[in-house]
């Protein structure tokens, strides 16, 4: 079974989680990469491009097209689970 970060395969070298096709660190370099499904950088807060920003929402994941996504909503509740286009 393949194991996705942030819409990219990831391996683990034995010593830490590694992208499958660079072999950098996912600790190190997740940041400087694009998701791997719509191909937005996050914006400058951090978030989720195509979901930022979004009205009564404190915390939210795409899940960059492998993962799956929640959406964690002012009152608490959370919504978790597999979003298809």
């Amino acid at each position: 079974m393949t194991e996705y970060f942030r819409g990219y395969p990831i391996e683990f070298n034995g010593l830490e989680y590694i992208f499958s096709d660079t072999k950098q660190s996912t600790a190190d370099t997740w940041e400087s990469r694009p998701c791997g499904h719509c191909g937005k950088f996050n914006t400058e807060d951090g978030h989720d491009a195509c979901i930022a920003n979004l009205p009564g929402v404190i915390n939210a994941c795409c899940g960059h097209g492998h993962d799956k996504a929640y959406v964690q909503f002012e009152n608490e509740k959370t919504i978790r689970g597999r979003f298809d286009e």
